[in-house]
């Protein structure tokens, strides 16, 4: 990414029209759609990143500039509350010399050498809301909305047990504004209650309360068990308050409930401190925060300062990092993947990061635990790395409890018991169990049905998994056989005895029934590429799949050859290398594979494969990279076309990357397209693009 000194007119004009397109695209997903579409760095950064350039060009300040917007326009299924006074949005600092440059700017308004003292708030991570009081009766609730208009939210207020319909004592008009959240345990109640039921889960404990307390129906609501904290005011017909700490007093008078973190600091060391205090309890706190807010107390001094355009001169929110935060190991633990690999994870206590709840953290290997010397009971940094995988940043040895305890790797699988070995050239310790493993035979047929490979829709990993324990589902083949086991009061599941009868389990009836046996039955003709990467041979993904297919054509012609260790053309293909022959010619070289092969022949048609990729294309030769959701085509869809048209397609973002395609809810493959000056297309200039 260009530095904003170098700029041309023309490059600051094309971003900034660049970064209002995608902070609207955010805004809406994040307000309106409860689903997040950028992470809160990336949001940060892009809202950093046009103030920057704002700053250098206000001459090209744009009508639809994010700086000039808070929210997102309201959804229509709910009525519309005006505010009386604009519920405005604060501006953001990101280290603590920016809080002390704050600080420099409020006493330069004032002019004045004495620091003020200031509330510090924790930044709760929920919806803002405003609940309206008149005579001490509680009347109407809003939303936040675009600051402007909010959302009549007042029945599904009125569900939260915390918000009190009556006041005493109170001024005859009076609004009340905080944040509605949802806590960590009642989070993860609902998600497990939901994947049981076999509902979407919500992302994080925000999403969560924002699409609960946006839903039309207040039953719901309800049943969402919702928390709230009050922390400012909007209309008032008389203040009876002369500080922020004043205010607090009365609203836990009126019966409201005030964060017991927040705390007045009357010098900017007592503000550092409780940053640093506030980022190391934050893992143990009840519910998710993501910053502090320093509010000035004396609001004699607050109306002096007043506002900027949408932003309050007495008040800023301070961000904690977003993709870095310190929580706890509470467990270390081996999980074992499909192709045997013994993978340590860390359960970590539940903590927010880069807007996605963390609980797990993968540890690589056993040299890696060596290496930064992980303990359970100690207390780490952790980091989303690329767009999702958690992990181990380091540990905080100051930190580290005497209970902590060394974890000693296991060299027997901790699922089948048999011995896990490690080749003297890998880093990964490896189930020898094969698919006689419960934990491989479970993660092949995931691997099974997965987007890539058949793609079954209504076989999801809790299916696969409970079909297994049920013995329902030993192998792939087994899926093929459903609907006739179904149908047959003679034939049994594997190993309860009783017949299936799908319809009976909890949460199915016929409909689902059908749709999933339909599902099943639309892929019995299946691509060769896409059988072989379903197979689960360990280094072939599908990009190995489609160049194999390429080069074989048959499947019989591909499976004999890897039989009989014919590998001379196996190993002439360009980008299959020794180690991965070896890998593909020993997976056929097992007798229970080639039993569950043969069995799957007798199910599905492998389709011969069809060279028909295009040497002419506009992206032949080049390489892309897909990221966030498409509208047109699924990603796998969108992966085979460009396949077909001679690109090369890529699962990450480098510098021999030339085109990346980004669709909604893009992660940091977008970002970092951006810094690198690699050619961004959306779904539609993509299509438009390889039609020519």
């Amino acid at each position: 990414m260009k530095p904003i000194n170098e700029l041309t007119k023309e490059e600051a004009l094309a971003e900034l029209k660049y970064i209002a397109e995608e902070m609207a695209k955010s805004d809406i997903a994040y307000y309106q759609n409860d689903a997040p579409y950028l992470t809160d760095a990336e949001y940060d950064s892009l809202k950093l990143r046009n103030e920057q350039i704002e700053k250098r060009f206000p001459e090209l300040i744009l009508a639809n500039s994010p700086s000039k917007k808070i929210g997102a326009p309201l959804q229509s299924g709910f009525k519309k509350i005006t505010h009386r006074f604009p519920m405005l949005s604060l501006a953001d600092v990101f280290s603590i010399e920016e809080v002390d440059d704050f600080i420099m700017s409020v006493k330069r308004f004032l002019n004045t050498a004495e620091t003020p003292t200031f509330m510090a708030e924790p930044k709760i991570d929920g919806l803002s809301f405003s609940a309206r009081y008149e005579n001490g009766k509680f009347i109407s609730g809003a939303t936040r909305g675009d600051g402007i208009v909010g959302e009549d939210i007042t029945e599904n207020l009125k569900t939260i047990k915390q918000l009190p319909l009556t006041l005493e004592n109170a001024p005859a008009i009076l609004e009340v504004r905080g944040e509605v959240y949802m806590s960590k345990q009642d989070f993860f109640n609902l998600n497990q209650r939901y994947e049981t039921e076999g509902k979407k889960t919500f992302a994080n404990p925000r999403n969560a309360a924002a699409g609960s307390l946006r839903q039309l129906d207040s039953k719901i609501t309800a049943e969402r068990n919702l928390s709230l904290w009050a922390y400012t005011w909007g209309e008032v017909s008389e203040r009876c308050w002369n500080t922020q700490q004043e205010f607090f007093d009365c609203l836990e008078k009126w019966g409201f409930p005030v964060n017991p973190h927040n705390k007045l600091c009357s010098n900017q060391q007592e503000i550092e401190d409780n940053f640093n205090h506030l980022m190391e309890i934050r893992a143990d706190l009840p519910y998710d925060i993501d910053g502090i807010v320093y509010k000035v107390n004396d609001i004699t001094l607050q109306e002096r300062l007043g506002f900027l355009t949408r932003t309050p001169r007495w008040a800023v929110a301070h961000k904690f990092p977003a993709e870095q935060a310190i929580t706890k190991i509470n467990n270390i633990r081996i999980q074992v993947g499909r192709t045997g690999a013994l993978t340590p994870v860390a359960d970590l206590e539940p903590i927010t990061v880069g807007g996605v709840v963390v609980s797990h953290a993968t540890l690589h290997n056993e040299d890696e635990i060596k290496r930064k010397d992980i303990r359970i009971g100690d207390w780490v940094i952790i980091q989303r790395a690329g767009d999702v995988i958690p992990q181990v940043v380091a540990v905080l040895p100051d930190k580290r409890p005497e209970t902590s305890q060394e974890f000693i790797f296991p060299t027997t699988c901790p699922v089948c018991g048999a011995h896990a070995i490690r080749e003297e050239d890998e880093a990964v310790r490896r189930c020898t169990g094969g698919l006689s493993c419960p934990a491989q035979a479970v993660e092949r047929i995931i691997h099974f049905v997965s987007k890539d490979a058949f793609d079954i829709e209504g076989l999801g990993e809790k299916i696969v998994e409970d079909f297994y324990k049920e013995g329902i589902l030993h192998t792939p083949d087994d899926i093929f056989t459903l609907e006739e086991r179904n149908d047959d009061g003679d034939l049994f599941s594997h190993q309860s005895g009783t017949a299936l009868h799908l319809e009976s389990r909890e949460g199915w009836g016929k409909k689902s029934v059908d749709n999933l046996f339909n599902a099943i039955n639309r892929k019995r003709t299946m691509p060769l590429d896409r059988f072989i990467y379903a197979l689960g041979i360990r280094q072939v993904g599908s990009a190995t799949s489609r160049l194999l297919a390429q080069n074989y054509g048959n499947f019989i012609h591909f499976m004999n050859d890897m039989r009989v260790k014919e590998t001379a053309k196996l190993v002439s293909i360009d980008g299959i290398g020794g180690a991965m022959a070896k890998d593909i010619v020993e997976f056929f070289q097992e007798e229970h594979n080639l039993q569950i092969i043969n069995k799957l022949l007798s199910h599905v048609k492998v389709e011969d494969f069809i060279d028909d990729t295009r040497h002419d294309s506009p992206i032949s030769g080049k390489t892309v990279v897909f990221t966030g959701t498409l509208e047109k085509m699924t990603r796998s869809e969108a992966k085979a076309k460009a396949l077909n048209l001679g690109a090369k397609v890529a699962g990450s973002v480098s510098a021999h990357t030339d085109y990346v395609i980004m669709g909604a809810d893009a992660g940091s493959k977008a970002k970092k397209a951006q810094e690198l000056g690699i050619k961004i297309l959306s779904e539609a200039e993509f299509l438009e693009l390889i039609q020519k």
